[in-house]
């Protein structure tokens, strides 16, 4: 039954809900019945008040076999009236009134929220406040307690509708071009004790990291990654620990990066969460934080110096997913390559790595994944040669290497 009919400019009725389902989240340009091409200015849909008021009356006929009758929808909001709202979320007496809105606005369908994002200067606006709340957080002394405490307030809130906005990366871009201090500010929200601040400033870092030059990445504060690691050390929430860890790995090719997220404690975070047995998505983005990591000497060192590491990377090879594995065999390259020592290679032994190894070149398929294994066999062939436990696998498998 249609809550809330509306009519495309082709003459057919649909329920809102669904008509800007299809227009907005699945992105598609014609009618679904007539399959007549929409231009922009067409996905805006007319009430149908006539058809609303037919459906409530029959619901009105039929209350007594228990039909509920349907409330009057709400208008759509505006530009004009979010435009407003902007505004009065400028000035302190208004501020945190007026981001509330906009949150509950925001929340409350895809439509509304396309319209804040195109709003004009409503992204800039929304930044604005967090980095002004940012910096008063700095700026204790001699302040109010209670205007601090809205100040982070009203971050809270322009964080939670920034974060539920679809910011395409060349408006994130110049949002991070007009507003240098955006990393900055991101990385002091994370540093709260509020989780869901941390969760929403987490995922946008992790957007904003990645539309940023690598000139900017290189220059992230060991601070940055202080913040980042504790947030998967303290669990804020599951798309926080992926952001953090996605944040990791494209961070970390970059300057000394790797250095700091070791320094940081990055390679113990994400060993500790895959001993946790996550799911699929934050398994595969610890295991490509821990390849990023890995690819510095204080990263190997941390890897090494964890009892459970090389054991808990082996098991996860064949286990999770392609990808998963492919990090896993990249970890371990990165272990084999650098001046293992006799006790490491034990280990691997005993944890089973050597034994995984060998399955991937049986295996076969080729691609990085089988030529890294290969590559890690070849050089501790004669380590490994002699161990009761393999020596079957090299007498039947050397020839394959």
């Amino acid at each position: 039954m249609m809550r809330d009919p509306v009519t495309l400019p082709t003459g057919i009725t649909y329920d809102r809900q669904s008509i800007e389902r299809w227009l907005f989240d699945l992105k598609r340009s014609t009618c679904p019945v007539t399959k007549l091409p929409l231009s922009a200015d067409a996905a805006v849909c007319t009430p149908n008040h006539t058809l609303r008021r037919l459906i409530q009356a029959w619901c009105t006929l039929h209350s007594s076999d228990g039909v509920e009758r349907i409330p009057t929808p709400k208008p759509p909001v505006g530009q004009d009236e979010v435009a407003a709202l902007l505004e009065a979320s400028a000035r302190v007496p208004t501020q945190l009134d007026a981001l509330r809105k906009l949150r509950r606005i925001s929340g409350e369908s895809e439509r509304n929220r396309r319209c804040v994002a195109g709003t004009p200067g409503a992204v800039d606006a929304l930044a604005r406040v967090v980095v002004l709340s940012a910096s008063s957080d700095l700026e204790t002394i001699d302040r109010d307690y209670a205007v601090l405490t809205s100040s982070s307030t009203a971050c809270d809130e322009a964080l939670a509708v920034l974060h539920s906005l679809q910011i395409s990366e060349d408006a994130l871009l110049d949002l991070v071009v007009r507003n240098a201090d955006l990393v900055g500010s991101l990385t002091s929200v994370l540093q709260r004790s509020n989780y869901q601040s941390r969760s929403y400033a987490m995922l946008i870092l992790k957007s904003v990291l990645a539309v940023v030059s690598p000139g900017r990445l290189m220059a992230l504060p060991q601070e940055l990654f202080d913040e980042v690691v504790g947030v998967i050390r303290d669990g804020v929430s599951p798309q926080a620990t992926r952001a953090a860890l996605r944040v990791l790995a494209g961070a970390c090719p970059w300057g000394r990066n790797r250095a700091k997220a070791a320094k940081a404690g990055a390679v113990h975070a994400a060993v500790e969460l895959l001993l946790e047995d996550p799911e699929r998505r934050a398994c595969e983005a610890a295991l490509a934080a821990l390849a990023s990591v890995c690819g510095c000497a204080e990263g190997r060192a941390e890897l090494v110096r964890h009892r459970a590491a090389v054991a808990v990377v082996s098991k996860k090879i064949l286990r999770v997913s392609q990808l998963a594995s492919e990090k896993a065999v990249r970890v371990l390259h990165e272990l084999a390559r650098h001046g293992p020592t006799t006790a490491l290679l034990q280990e691997m032994v005993q944890a089973g790595a050597v034994t995984k190894l060998f399955v991937v070149v049986q295996a076969g398929g080729g691609g990085k994944m089988e030529e890294r294994a290969r590559e890690i066999l070849r050089m501790h062939a004669r380590a490994w040669r002699d161990s009761p436990c393999l020596s079957f696998l090299f007498k039947n498998g050397v020839s394959t290497l």
